[in-house]
């Protein structure tokens, strides 16, 4: 499962590169999805490579954005029970609509230190793939 994270604003950005942003959910800066590995979803993050950065995000990673940033519908946080439930599901869904209850978004504060140079691709700058590195973005960024 891929954790994608949308660096950088739509200033001088093409339409096709909105729509492609827009159907990731990714409307706006340090807002955090999870996607499934799938040849279609590889393609539209591939090809907003110079907008966001991504990675394979871990169980414990994961467990700590959803009880620290996962919100329901009505903006409602998170107890330690809901948290395993959706956490069990989310291992055994197909796809991420199945949950209901949970906002398919999550909404991230700036990383602590920053992000480095964000018009550079990853290991000089924050663009681009990251690998196992994201969960530490993601811990930062909680």
């Amino acid at each position: 499962m891929f954790a994608v994270v949308r660096v950088r604003g739509e200033v001088n950005m093409r339409k096709e590169l909105k729509d492609t942003l827009k159907m990731l959910r990714l409307n706006r800066i340090n807002h955090c999805v999870l996607l499934r590995k799938d040849p279609a979803i590889e393609g539209m993050i591939r090809k907003s490579k110079d907008f966001i950065t991504w990675g394979e995000i871990d169980d414990k990673t994961l467990e700590k954005l959803l009880s620290e940033r996962g919100r329901l519908t009505g903006d409602k946080k998170l107890d330690a029970k809901q948290t395993k439930t959706i956490l069990a599901k989310i291992k055994k869904a197909k796809n991420l609509k199945e949950i209901e209850d949970l906002k398919p978004v999550f909404r991230m504060s700036p990383p602590r230190k920053g992000y480095g140079h964000i018009k550079l691709p990853y290991p000089k700058g924050a663009l681009g793939y990251r690998g196992e590195k994201i969960n530490d973005l993601l811990k930062s960024m909680m």
